[in-house]
């Protein structure tokens, strides 16, 4: 490992970039959590110093190893990890392969996981780590060093002469004007498109139609004590302007044959004030680009539900957790929803002809199985989609642990505070076959030009037969 103290150990040449997401498995897919490294990679674009950068998703991509090497034989002077709560089995190989086929590179690691417990990664043969602030700020702060470029690393431990050296302040928040939004022609949306086909999966998509995803918002004062979008994103909520937002919706449709939007944001109608100005721009566009969003129960309205309908809104997910009045208590106060609330939201979403798709979290601290039970079921009786999940303490995550502890923290096993029988009688409400899958998909025109992809055929019955 070269020694970013010395002065010799700097480039004063223009530096070519590699930004990675290490080959790997995963447990659960979500086209938003993986938008960070596409965001990395055109921010860093901007840059003087900067002379090319590659982004390259090789987990959806499902790329071979030799082909990882083939990319890291190029010989790229900053190759920039990003990481991921499940994506940690990769990792340490892609480092070792980057060590030995390209020994000159400086490495620079970011993501959800080096933003909840950092010292993990400093058991790996790296030179840096984003500890916080956002992902682009962390690593340009750091390729500005390996340039020769005098600067702070605000939020970045680096090692130096064999030794850690934290941040000696907090990362940067990004105001929402200077964000650099994906390039949707390095994204492999076709392969996200994939990973959605089967709805057994649960995964965030829509099956058969080609997803694009807009990032619209950062940060979430609600604090919920299982959510790392808090400490990663900050308290106060940064958006982009809405006028950003419709131009970006139109080139990229224009561009590609998208047939919907997923709007990414941890409660994308807290500001129902921007909500009710996009609405207006949309439907005065004849509400040809349909969409999705995730929210809470507590920040929509009938109104605002009847608008985003009008829009082209197509699916609304909610953080409703649980219905346990029990296990209610361990949430925020604007996220402890009654069951009438439900049923009222609910009620609005079927007037409207909106999906409401319900994110559940079995197993929660003070709840019961038979509350978790009786969540699904009401969740199910107010024709709403159930999207399940396993209650996962990230705050006992440590970096003490190993990486098969860590993986364990995927949210579909339960590492703490559930019994065996408790968990034998919670399995049966992730994992196995949904009789319900959604059929939203048909409210969606499919575009001629879109690639298709036949639906799995163990789902293909199992959709004929689904209700509404």
């Amino acid at each position: 490992m070269q020694d970013l103290s010395r002065p010799d150990s700097i480039s004063s040449a223009r530096l070519r970039v590699l930004v990675i997401w290490p080959p790997h498995v995963p447990s659960y897919f979500n086209a938003g959590h993986h938008l960070g490294l596409f965001e990395v990679g055109a921010y860093l674009r901007q840059m003087r110093e900067v002379a090319e950068v590659k982004c390259v998703d090789a987990g959806a991509l499902n790329l071979t190893w030799k082909h990882v090497g083939d990319l890291l034989f190029e010989q790229f002077d900053v190759i920039a990890i990003m990481n991921e709560f499940d994506a940690l089995e990769g990792f340490g190989r892609i480092v070792r392969y980057a060590r030995a086929l390209s020994p000159g590179t400086r490495i620079v690691t970011f993501g959800r996981l080096s933003s909840q417990v950092p010292g993990l990664f400093e058991r790996y043969d790296i030179d840096a780590i984003v500890h916080s602030g956002d992902y682009e700020a962390g690593v340009e702060a750091f390729v500005r060093r390996v340039a020769g470029t005098p600067g702070d690393l605000p939020g970045v431990a680096v090692q130096e002469g064999g030794a850690w050296v934290q941040p000696t302040h907090p990362g940067v928040f990004l105001d929402p004007q200077t964000w650099v939004l994906p390039d949707i022609r390095e994204i492999p949306y076709d392969a996200y498109m994939r990973l959605y086909l089967s709805d057994q999966n649960k995964f965030c998509g829509i099956p058969e139609r080609l997803e694009l995803v807009l990032p619209v918002a950062r940060g979430c004062p609600l604090q919920c004590e299982y959510c790392d979008v808090p400490a990663r994103e900050g308290l106060r909520e940064r958006r982009l302007p809405v006028d950003r937002a419709v131009r970006y919706i139109e080139d990229s449709f224009a561009a590609a044959p998208f047939e919907y939007i997923a709007m990414y944001a941890p409660t994308f109608t807290l500001n129902k004030k921007w909500v009710h100005q996009l609405c207006e721009q949309l439907t005065a566009r004849g509400s040809r680009y349909p969409w999705k969003c995730t929210t809470t129960s507590h920040h929509l309205d009938k109104d605002l539900i009847a608008a985003m309908a009008r829009a082209g809104c197509v699916r609304i997910s909610i953080g409703l957790e649980t219905l346990d009045p029990m296990a209610r208590k361990s949430l925020p106060g604007l996220k402890q929803t009654e069951e009438e609330r439900f049923d009222l939201v609910a009620q609005w979403c079927r007037d409207a002809g909106v999906e409401l798709n319900c994110f559940v979290i079995l197993g929660m601290p003070g709840g019961s199985v038979e509350g978790s039970k009786h969540t699904v079921e009401r969740v199910r009786e107010n024709g709403a989609r159930v999207r399940p999940t396993i209650y996962t303490p990230f705050h006992l995550l440590r970096a003490e642990m190993d990486e098969q502890e860590v993986q364990a923290y995927n949210r579909q096993i339960f590492v703490d505070g559930v019994s065996p029988d408790e968990a034998a009688d919670l399995y049966p409400l992730y994992f196995g076959k949904d009789p319900r899958l959604t059929r939203v998909m048909e409210r969606i025109p499919k575009s001629p030009a879109a690639v298709r992809q036949p639906a799995p055929e163990s789902e293909a019955g199992a959709q004929a037969g689904a209700g509404g």
